[in-house]
């Protein structure tokens, strides 16, 4: 997540993030891609050779998955006053999640931050993402979706590439544990990006996505079961967000959960609000709306992205628009 100093300082962003174990049903059939919508520039993507894939899997011990640290992105003054507005929004969009079973009891809604103490889908779709960036191990968050090809995972734009580089050794561990990756380690084959944020790093457009190689025979989401997703939905919903944060007052050793009704951010960015204390390491995490807490399932509408430095406890994610749908329905379909 990033922070924002002031108006006229550097803007912090905490890109890395740390996502949850959560547990889902198996997948169902995935639905069409559909028509992705116009977004006048190409999906920024790199395809991963097959030798880092192969590298990656074995490179993440759980003692560097222990130690990945969160990567703090900064972002400079001027580049404040280039953020832009989304594109007008299209006709709302909708993809179901897939069915999950397991009854939860209720937990506190607002909460600005806490362990999730519930089960459900939402506890092996959510996982964290490690990778390597300017010679270090760093973390992130990302979370399952219901896709075409089964194996698509949607995280934050600066948990993918960042000041001009690419991470490697892309990994998505679902139901994460202290070191422990109880489904496996996912390696990516390909990572993606929004032009908006490939281009300038448009805190707007800091969304990306990674498409996951099979493992041991299977698709990832025929293991995890996937979340819905939701373009064009509009602002001041009811949201849950979820991320693992390594910052104090948390250590990235188990999932944490924020709940309460979002806003729009009414600073300077076209994002969503969150009332919420997750820290460094929680970037990438999803953001749903609808969430039910009886099956830890819901339409994921954004993920943590940032917050600003004079504005304590409260998280902003990028609305899911023209340009998020476009960057799904490409990496669905790859």
């Amino acid at each position: 997540m990033k922070r924002h100093r002031s108006p006229a300082a550097a803007l912090l962003t905490t890109a890395a993030l740390v996502t949850g174990a959560l547990a889902a049903a198996p997948a169902t059939a995935a639905p069409a891609p559909g028509p992705a919508p116009a977004a006048g520039d190409a999906v920024a993507a790199r395809s991963v050779p097959a030798a880092e894939q192969r590298g990656a899997a074995r490179f993440w011990t759980p003692e560097r998955m222990r130690a990945a640290t969160p990567l703090d992105l900064r972002l400079t003054p001027a580049q404040l006053g280039k953020l832009k507005a989304p594109k007008p929004d299209g006709p709302t969009r909708t993809v179901a999640p897939t069915p999950a079973s397991g009854p939860l009891g209720t937990l506190a809604f607002p909460q600005a931050g806490g362990a999730w103490t519930g089960g459900g889908a939402v506890v092996k779709t959510s996982g964290r993402v490690f990778f390597t960036f300017d010679g270090r191990t760093a973390s992130c968050s990302a979370n399952a979706v219901t896709s075409q090809n089964q194996s698509t995972v949607l995280t934050a734009g600066h948990c993918v590439k960042y000041q001009g580089s690419w991470h490697t050794n892309w990994v998505f561990v679902p139901a994460y544990a202290d070191g422990q990756a109880p489904y496996g380690q996912w390696t990516a084959t390909r990572t993606l990006t929004t032009p908006q944020w490939e281009a300038s790093e448009d805190i707007n457009h800091d969304v990306g996505a990674a498409v996951l190689a099979p493992l041991n025979g299977q698709r990832l989401t025929a293991v995890t079961g996937a979340q819905g997703v939701q373009f064009n939905g509009g602002y001041n919903k009811a949201m849950y967000a979820f991320g693992f944060p390594a910052a104090s007052p948390y250590d990235g050793s188990k999932l944490i959960y924020c709940a309460g009704n979002s806003s729009k951010d009414f600073l300077f960015s076209q994002d969503h609000s969150l009332g919420c204390n997750m820290t460094g390491g929680s970037s990438g995490g999803p953001w749903f709306t609808g969430f039910s807490e009886a099956s830890g399932t819901g339409l994921q509408v954004s993920v943590n992205s940032f917050g600003y430095t004079f504005l304590p406890n409260r998280m902003f994610g990028p609305y899911f628009g023209n340009d998020a749908q476009a960057l799904y329905s490409t990496a669905q379909a790859s």
